[in-house]
């Protein structure tokens, strides 16, 4: 699960110092909140990006579970 309000995470909670898409250090306008982790990114279009991924990989995830329980039933 992603979080959408940034502004309340703080840099200190950051699970990782270096973005994961660029390896650049993170910075504190640039976090979001994955499965209760701070993740920290070098800035928002980073951030924005992994949200983004997040959003179309969950909705594949579902759509895949909801055609799997189809086909089961």
């Amino acid at each position: 699960m992603i979080r959408t309000d940034h502004a309340r995470l703080r840099i200190e909670d950051a699970v990782n110092e270096l973005c994961p898409w660029s390896g650049k250090p993170i910075a504190a306008d640039s976090l979001t909140l994955y499965n209760g982790a701070v993740v920290g990114f070098c800035n928002p279009d980073c951030r924005d990006k992994f949200e983004r991924a997040l959003t179309h990989f969950e909705g594949a995830l579902q759509a895949r579970r909801a055609a799997s329980a189809g086909v089961n039933e």
